[in-house]
C-alpha cells in the first residue's frame, strides 16, 4: 500500500507541508497532537458564550446531516476522518491520524488516533465508525432513511444494505480497534475527501443510537468526539447549547460554549443581532452595505477581526433553477436553454445583493474548486435575443403581443430574498414571451414536492459537503440519487462519472469531470443563476473567527470578550 507519514497538525492547529491534495499516491494525514484542555491550558476558555444564529435544523445527528444549519451544529460536536485546510489546501487527519491506499485506489485503511473519547468517556474506535456508517445505510434507522447514505455508496455491500437484504456493510472491517479498512466496489481516489464529512463521524456503539425512543434521545442530544458538547437537549425552534469538551483529544476550544439561537428568519435574527442579543448573524440582502459600514469588512472576507466583522468570502456554493426533467414542457432543451439565456443574472446580483453578496454563475461548479472553468455552462448568460431564436427556430413563436403560449409554474420560498430574485427572473421570462405563474409555499413543502416530482421548476441551492468538483457533479446529476430532485438521467453522463471517479492521477480526474460538466451543461438539466458569498456579521464581542468556504466555523478557535 502507498503510505506517507506527515508532521503533527490539530483540528485548531494546522501546519504547512506534506501532503498535496492532489497526490493520490502519497494519501495520508498528520497525527493529532493531544492537548490537556479546560481553564489553564494553552488557548484556553475565556468564559465567553458564543451567541450563534441558525434556521431549526433538519438534523444534528451525523445519521442525516445535510443542511448547514444542522451541518454548524454537528461539526462542533463530531470530528470526521479527515478534515480539508482551506489556509494550506491540504485534506488533513483528524479523527485518524494518518491512512493507506492501495495501488488500485479501491481499498482504504485508517489509523484513527489513539486516546480519543466520547462525550460519555467511552474509546473511539474502529468499530464506532463502522456502527455508524452502517446506521446512515440502515433503512430502519430513525423516523425515516437517511437523506445522505448515498456518500457511502461506492463502499461494498451498501445496496444489499439498503434495500434490506443485509445487516452491515460488508467492505467496512476493523482489524483492530485503531484500524479502519474501507473496501470499495470501485476505485474512487477522491474517497478520503468524502471521510471529511461530518456525517461519516463516529457514533458510540453503546449509546441509544437504535430506531425508536431511543433513537429520538440521541437525535435531540446527540454523542459525539468533538471539541464541544450537548449541554441539554436540543430545543425544537428554540435553541441548542453547547459546553466545551474538556476531555478533548485534541486542543482545547478557547471559548466555554456556544448558544445557537434558532429564530425563525434572517431580518428577525438581525433584530436580535443589532439589539445586542446575539454574536453571529446572517445579514438580510437589503442592508449588507449599512452592515459594511456600521461593523466593518473582513480583509480577507473570511476571518473577523476588531473593526472588521462583516465576512463576505467566496462560498462553494451555486444558487439554481432545478427542472423537473420528466415534466413534458420541461423536457424540451431548447426551451431549457431560452429560459437560460433570459436571466439576467448580474442586475441580480446588483439588485438583490447590492453586488456584495453574490456573483453571477456561468457554471454550476463555482470558482475556488479545482476544476472551475469559466463560462463552461455557455446558456448560464444573459442573451434574450439569441433566447429568442432558439424559441422561434423550436416552434414558439410569438403572436402580435409577443405571448409565445407557454404558461410555466415557478416554485419559490418568500423569506428572505428570494420573493425579489425570482420575481425578476419571472420578468425576465416574461420579456421573452413566457408567462410564469408562481407557487409560493412554506420551504419544507416546496422540498417535498420537489422530491416527490409534483413541480415544473422551481429555485435551489448548493453548498460543498466537500471541497472537490466531483461533489457538485455526482449528487446532482448522476442517475437515481437523492439530490438529483430534478430526476435527470443520462446514461452517457454516468458512465462518465463512473470513469472519472475511478481514475487515479489527479489532473486526468479533474479533466474527465471538467468534460461531463460540458456535457451536463448542454443538457442544462438545471439553470445557474449566482453563486453565493458569505454575508454574516459579528459583534464587537468577536475578536476572532473564520468561517471557511463551506460556511464552517471551528468554534473552538474563536476568540470572544467575556
Amino acid at each position: 500500500m502507498a503510505q506517507q507519514k506527515i508532521g503533527g497538525v490539530t483540528r485548531r492547529n494546522f501546519v504547512k507541508g506534506g501532503l498535496a491534495a492532489s497526490a493520490l499516491a502519497a494519501l495520508a494525514a498528520c497525527k493529532n497532537d493531544a492537548a490537556t484542555g479546560g481553564e489553564g491550558s494553552e488557548g484556553g476558555a475565556t468564559g465567553a458564550i458564543l451567541n450563534y444564529y441558525i434556521n431549526n435544523p433538519v438534523s444534528i445527528d451525523p445519521y442525516n446531516a445535510q443542511e448547514d444549519q444542522g451541518m454548524q451544529v454537528c461539526y462542533q460536536l463530531f470530528d470526521s476522518l479527515t478534515i480539508y485546510d482551506f489556509d494550506t489546501d491540504e485534506l488533513m487527519g483528524l479523527a485518524a491520524e494518518s491512512w493507506d491506499v492501495n495501488d488500485a485506489g479501491d481499498e482504504f485503511t485508517f489509523h484513527l488516533v489513539e486516546g480519543a473519547t466520547f462525550h460519555n468517556g467511552d474509546p473511539v474506535t474502529a468499530a464506532d465508525f463502522k456502527y455508524a456508517w452502517e446506521r446512515i445505510c440502515n433503512p430502519k434507522t430513525g423516523n425515516q432513511p437517511s437523506q445522505i447514505s448515498y456518500h457511502l455508496s461506492l463502499v461494498d455491500g451498501y445496496d444489499a444494505m439498503l434495500d434490506g437484504s443485509a445487516t452491515e456493510l460488508s467492505g467496512l472491517s476493523c482489524p483492530d480497534d485503531n484500524t479502519f479498512v474501507v473496501k470499495l466496489s470501485a476505485p474512487y481516489a477522491d474517497f478520503p475527501f468524502v471521510c471529511s464529512h461530518p456525517a461519516l463521524s463516529p457514533v458510540p456503539s453503546s449509546a441509544p443510537t437504535e430506531a425508536g425512543d431511543d433513537f429520538d434521545a440521541f437525535f435531540r442530544a446527540p454523542i459525539g468526539n468533538g471539541a464541544f458538547k450537548m449541554d441539554g437537549s436540543w430545543v425544537d425552534g428554540q435553541e441548542i447549547n453547547l459546553v466545551r469538551n474538556d476531555d478533548y483529544y485534541g486542543e482545547a476550544a478557547k471559548i466555554d460554549g456556544v448558544h445557537f439561537s434558532i429564530q425563525k428568519d434572517v431580518e428577525t435574527a438581525y433584530r436580535e443581532f443589532q439589539a445586542g442579543n446575539l454574536d453571529v448573524c446572517q445579514i438580510p440582502t437589503a442592508q449588507l452595505q449599512d452592515a459594511i459600514d456600521q461593523y466593518g469588512e473582513s480583509e480577507d472576507g473570511y476571518n473577523m477581526a476588531p473593526e472588521q466583522h462583516v465576512l463576505d468570502g467566496a462560498e462553494l456554493s451555486t444558487y439554481y433553477i432545478l427542472i423537473n426533467m420528466e415534466d413534458e414542457q420541461m423536457a424540451d432543451v431548447n426551451l431549457r436553454h431560452a429560459l437560460s439565456l433570459a436571466i439576467n443574472r448580474e442586475a441580480i446580483c446588483e439588485t438583490c445583493f447590492m453586488g456584495i453578496g453574490a456573483t453571477p454563475a456561468d457554471n454550476i461548479v463555482p470558482p475556488g474548486l479545482d476544476g472551475y472553468e469559466e463560462g463552461a455552462w455557455p446558456y448560464a448568460k444573459y442573451d434574450p435575443e439569441q433566447a429568442a431564436q432558439i424559441l422561434d427556430e423550436a416552434g414558439y413563436t410569438a403572436d402580435a403581443d409577443g405571448n409565445r403560449g407557454i404558461t410555466l409554474t415557478l416554485s419559490y420560498n418568500l423569506d428572505g430574498s428570494h420573493k425579489q430574485i425570482m420575481e425578476m427572473v419571472i420578468a425576465d421570462f416574461n420579456a421573452i414571451g413566457i408567462q410564469v405563474e408562481s407557487d409560493t409555499q412554506e420551504w419544507a413543502t416546496i422540498l417535498d414536492n420537489y422530491t416527490a416530482g409534483n413541480f415544473q421548476f422551481g429555485r435551489l441551492g448548493w453548498i460543498a459537503d466537500y471541497p472537490i468538483m466531483d461533489n457538485f457533479i455526482y449528487p446532482l446529476f448522476y442517475t437515481g440519487n437523492g439530490d438529483n430532485r430534478g430526476k435527470y438521467s443520462n446514461a452517457e453522463v454516468d458512465a462518465a462519472i463512473d470513469a472519472a471517479r475511478a481514475t487515479l492521477d489527479n489532473t486526468a480526474r479533474t479533466e474527465a469531470l471538467k468534460a461531463v460538466n460540458r456535457v451536463i451543461a448542454e443538457d442544462c438539466p438545471d439553470i445557474p443563476i449566482f453563486f453565493y458569498t458569505h454575508t454574516m456579521v459579528g459583534s464587537e464581542r468577536v475578536n476572532a473567527l473564520n468561517m471557511n468556504m463551506l460556511k464552517l466555523v471551528d468554534m473552538a478557535e474563536v476568540e470572544l470578550e467575556a
